[in-house]
């Protein structure tokens, strides 16, 4: 009998994949540290002996990671370093019965939807009193806050409603004192999550509550910044803008993925817009908030795409200069309408038409971040690298968008906010100095 099997158990969680992940992982944390089990996230000591690999399934890429990483795990078990290994999240949801067979060691498989089963291999019971207490992956002075689960859309690429299911909605009680519970633990900034943040409310309130819940979480005292990720294009409600126009602690920021811009993707996509649909959007948005920052995700190789539909979609950057653009590659995910149709872009070509689209809005980034230049901006302290500190603005989210870079000889504390004159911009980051 191995030693450490004579101590107290201790359990390492490894997250992969989206924010939305990481929040279940904080759950799951937080619900073993109320039963009194010793818990951590990503472990580099090694001193855990249980592991729960919490996986991806979005696109190839990410399942491969996934498994690759429950493989290690697995070995770690057969040389004695480990006692147990669980696997849990959307790669488990989807492929449970196939990894069941193909990696017997692994312990026991969750869906996405099993806290209280993960609980039970502990002994433990699911509070429901703990509602929306977490234990943080992040930095103390931000979190994500995940307002729905699921989604309704049926986008022809998307696997996410196979594994998350369809779309519910929290009540905005719970997130309100989830958010107040955030800020008595330090966290100042908190960026709203979901499939889909603009269907927010339709389930439980019957009409869409984002504005409203926007309005009750910029109440929360310590709140100083609200982020919005993952508003869909269609039917978007315009209220949500005056909102974020007239609460000063809603950043006037916006992560709205729109895919493509050819009609003929984005009526193969099913994406529910048109070309124009959303080119009127845009500049119904900027007309309401002048200096908004808009973020936008897009798919490049998805079955059918000609090259006329990517120098459309060059033809859609170019017009509407999106301050902060990210591309997938399109993965042929079975299961979804997509897979249906013949995945006819080889992947070389699929990265190289990624590769161009990145390199038409890199100059874009550049020429909208030399704009900021000579400008001051209010910038949070996000960590202390290389003898230099990196900050972002409120037009920039955490690990996606720009970061701030500054040399500063006065120490300046993580999670705080300062005032940085921008003096040097770069593709996607910005260099300033504090002005006190």
């Amino acid at each position: 009998m191995k030693s450490r099997t004579l101590q107290k158990d201790k359990v390492n969680i490894i997250t992969l994949g989206c924010s939305k992940n990481l929040v279940d992982s904080e759950v799951l944390s937080g619900q073993l540290k109320a039963n009194e089990i010793d818990v951590v996230h990503e472990n580099s000591k090694l001193d855990h002996n249980i592991v729960v690999v919490n996986t991806c399934g979005f696109i190839d890429k990410a399942k491969e990671e996934s498994v690759n990483t429950i493989l290690d795990q697995v070995e770690l078990k057969k040389k004695g370093k480990l006692d147990k290994v669980y696997v849990t999240g959307c790669l488990s949801e989807r492929y449970r019965s196939d990894l069941e067979a193909e990696i017997p060691e692994v312990d026991a498989w969750f869906g996405t939807l099993e806290l209280p089963l993960i609980l039970k291999q502990f002994d433990a019971d699911y509070k429901s009193e703990l509602l929306g207490e977490r234990m943080l992956g992040t930095p103390k002075h931000y979190a994500y806050l995940k307002i729905s689960e699921g989604c309704n859309r049926t986008c022809a690429f998307c696997a996410i409603p196979l594994m998350r299911g369809a779309h519910v909605s929290r009540s905005m009680e719970d997130l309100v004192k989830e958010a107040e519970s955030l800020v008595r633990r330090g966290v100042k900034e908190i960026m709203l999550i979901a499939q889909e943040l603009t269907y927010y409310g339709l389930d439980l309130y019957k009409k869409r509550m984002l504005a409203e819940l926007l309005n009750k979480l910029a109440d929360v005292k310590g709140i100083e910044w609200i982020r919005l990720h993952y508003a869909y294009p269609n039917k978007f409600p315009l209220e949500v803008l005056d909102v974020m126009r007239e609460r000063s602690n809603i950043c006037n920021y916006l992560d709205m993925p729109l895919q493509h811009a050819s009609n003929n993707m984005l009526k193969a996509m099913k994406r529910q817009s048109t070309r124009q649909e959303m080119e009127e959007l845009i500049a119904a948005i900027r007309e309401k908030n002048p200096g908004i920052c808009l973020r936008t995700t897009l798919i490049a190789g998805f079955p059918g795409e000609t090259r006329e539909d990517v120098e459309e979609l060059k033809d859609f950057l170019t017009r509407m200069r999106f301050d902060r653009v990210g591309i997938f590659t399109y993965s042929h995910e079975e299961g979804t309408s997509g897979y249906a149709l013949i995945d006819d872009v080889p992947a070389e070509e699929k990265q190289a038409r990624a590769q161009e689209i990145m390199e038409l809005q890199q100059e874009i980034s550049y020429e909208k971040n030399v704009e900021k230049v000579g400008k001051v901006f209010k910038v949070i302290i996000d960590k202390k690298e290389a003898g230099r500190y990196l900050g972002r603005t409120e037009f920039d989210s955490v690990e996606v968008d720009n970061e701030v870079v500054i040399h500063s000889t006065k120490k300046l504390p993580v999670g705080e906010f300062v005032n940085v004159k921008i003096t040097k911009a770069y593709d996607y980051d910005l260099e300033g100095e504090v002005i006190l």
